[in-house]
């Protein structure tokens, strides 16, 4: 009988700890899953490495987040994205300050024709900036990062060596590419990265604008001749991740270390990247037989020459805003100066 009873208690016993695992006492949480909008291809270096940030993070959270990648643009497309992140159709998003310009006023200094001649300082430098300044232009999202490509120069159907052969030239260009291109004489048509490869290949346009990875990461090499190494105009597009500011948020404070730790680090992985990338295009279109122009240093001279009244006017425009456009100039031409 006692024994019996003894039995009967342990039967509810191990029921009740049964119930309680069942019930998700001891469960094992799900992961938070957050979505991330990239309009690079899916085979594109800077979507591995995106790949590679989010799966750090899962790595580093204990597999407390997932973060599923959308390249291509299939989620939203580029100059969509940060009104996706900020609207929540993505709670994280990579794209280009540059597709919505006027957005960020104070920001558009990083895009200037500064001569930067390398991703890693371009990168450090826009990081520096958004430290420093903490521009209330970015206040609708949670900036993880900033990172810029190297120099952005001159890719054409024939060579170029100097400001008069580029005069008339239709060249594609993006944001503020677009002022630099009519600075030097050229005629800009407006276009995104996507639509660039089939442009050049019908003659649409003579050449691009752009850093020398796109002559890998986009195949320009097969279809242009020539890269003119226009260092006295050359700019950097500044790229942004971010998170959707609720979502950070709603985030447990250790997740949120996680996240900041990862993106200290690869603020420097994606500027020595894309100097990786830069390599890997010129190795791609010299393989390809194609020519690259070097200017001399009064040619330089009068390219740099010919692009200052942009930094002018965004000073007298920042100015008339209210925004210490001046300073921001100053901070990001003494930066390079120091680093490069």
């Amino acid at each position: 009988m006692k024994s019996t009873l003894r039995m009967r208690v342990l039967g509810l016993a191990l029921g009740s700890v049964a119930a309680l695992l069942l019930s998700g006492g001891c469960r094992r949480e799900r992961p938070l899953e957050l979505t991330y909008s990239i309009f690079f291809p899916a085979t594109h270096q800077n979507t591995l490495l995106a790949t590679a940030w989010a799966e750090e993070i899962g790595k580093r959270s204990g597999g407390r987040v997932k973060i599923t990648i959308f390249p291509g643009g299939t989620l939203t497309p580029a100059d969509k994205c940060y009104d996706g992140v900020e609207k929540g159709i993505s709670d994280l998003g990579m794209s280009c300050l540059s597709y919505t310009r006027g957005r960020f006023p104070l920001s558009e200094v990083l895009d200037l024709p500064l001569g930067c001649r390398q991703g890693a300082t371009a990168t450090a430098m826009v990081n520096a900036f958004h430290e420093k300044f903490q521009p209330k232009e970015f206040d609708t999202v949670k900036m993880m990062y900033l990172h810029a490509h190297g120099p952005g120069v001159l890719h054409t159907k024939k060579p170029v060596s100097s400001l008069a052969e580029l005069k008339g030239l239709k060249i594609r260009c993006t944001g503020l590419a677009a002022k630099i291109v009519t600075a030097l004489g050229g005629t800009p048509v407006a276009m995104p990265m996507g639509e660039t490869y089939d442009a050049l290949s019908r003659g649409v346009v003579d050449g691009s604008m752009a850093p020398q990875e796109s002559l890998e990461g986009w195949r320009w090499g097969e279809v242009v001749s020539s890269t003119t190494l226009s260092y006295g105009s050359a700019y950097t597009t500044t790229f942004f991740v971010a998170m959707n500011k609720d979502r950070w948020d709603s985030l447990p404070a250790d997740i949120q270390a996680v996240f900041n730790e990862v993106n200290a680090e690869w603020q420097a992985r994606s500027g020595t990247a894309w100097d990786a990338m830069d390599e890997s295009g010129r190795a791609f279109t010299a393989g390809r037989g194609n020519q690259t122009v070097a200017l001399s240093d009064a040619e330089n001279a009068a390219w740099a020459a010919a692009v200052q009244p942009i930094l002018d006017e965004y000073v007298q425009k920042m100015g008339e805003r209210g925004l210490p456009g001046a300073e921001a100039l100053a901070f990001c031409q003494d930066f390079i100066k120091a680093n490069q």
